[in-house]
């Protein structure tokens, strides 16, 4: 490794506007909470549009958000559309321990990660980190929960949670608007309570 990694990105993160929060620091529109920032504030050096084996489900009570949050359980069948962000690893430590709300500056150990494919770091619902592949030589990172996804009660998503996540899906340019609303819908916990015309129709708003 080179210092470098994919932060593996699937939910709202995927939106630029949304990650900046998290290396520059501040407080998103609409939120209750302030970011403290990366050490290094630099922008990724490039983002790429990648699809992992798994699935993306939503769940438990967002209080940015309200309404689920988006989990990737990568032992599920299944596809799942991501952002890959080229960062330093550093900045990884920083973004995840802002996602466990945890104060960011320390380090973080990715060596069970790396060799394993998973590391455990707590029971919180983003203490779980996944490699799910490598790309361009570099290690992809991403985090989620410690459980799978038919060990929680799945909860429908808020409508600025979807369209920051479809946005920020079209801003990664692989896919359309029409794929983009077809594949949310499809996600347990979006599944019956958002139609694909109704995600579409968030995206272009």
């Amino acid at each position: 490794m080179d210092g470098h990694v994919w932060y593996t990105a699937y939910g709202s993160n995927m939106h630029m506007d949304r990650l900046s929060f998290y290396i520059a620091g501040g407080r998103p529109p609409g939120a209750s909470r302030t970011y403290p920032g990366c050490r290094d504030q630099r922008a990724p050096e490039r983002s790429v549009p990648v699809e992992l084996d798994g699935a993306l489900y939503f769940a438990t009570e967002s209080p940015v958000w309200t309404g689920g949050r988006a989990f990737y359980d990568p032992g599920a069948k299944g596809r799942v559309f991501g952002r890959a962000y080229l960062v330093t690893v550093e900045q990884f430590a920083d973004i995840a321990a802002q996602e466990m709300y945890r104060e960011p500056g320390g380090g973080l150990d990715l060596t069970e990660a790396l060799s394993r494919g998973r590391a455990t770091l707590g029971s919180g619902r983003y203490e779980t980190l996944i490699h799910p592949g490598v790309l361009d030589g570099l290690p992809m990172l991403t985090f989620t929960a410690p459980w799978s996804i038919g060990e929680v009660e799945w909860n429908r998503p808020s409508a600025d949670y979807v369209r920051y996540l479809s946005a920020g899906l079209l801003q990664a340019g692989a896919w359309d608007a029409t794929t983009i609303a077809s594949y949310v819908a499809a996600c347990p916990g979006a599944a019956g309570h958002w139609s694909a015309r109704e995600i579409a129709d968030l995206i272009s708003y």
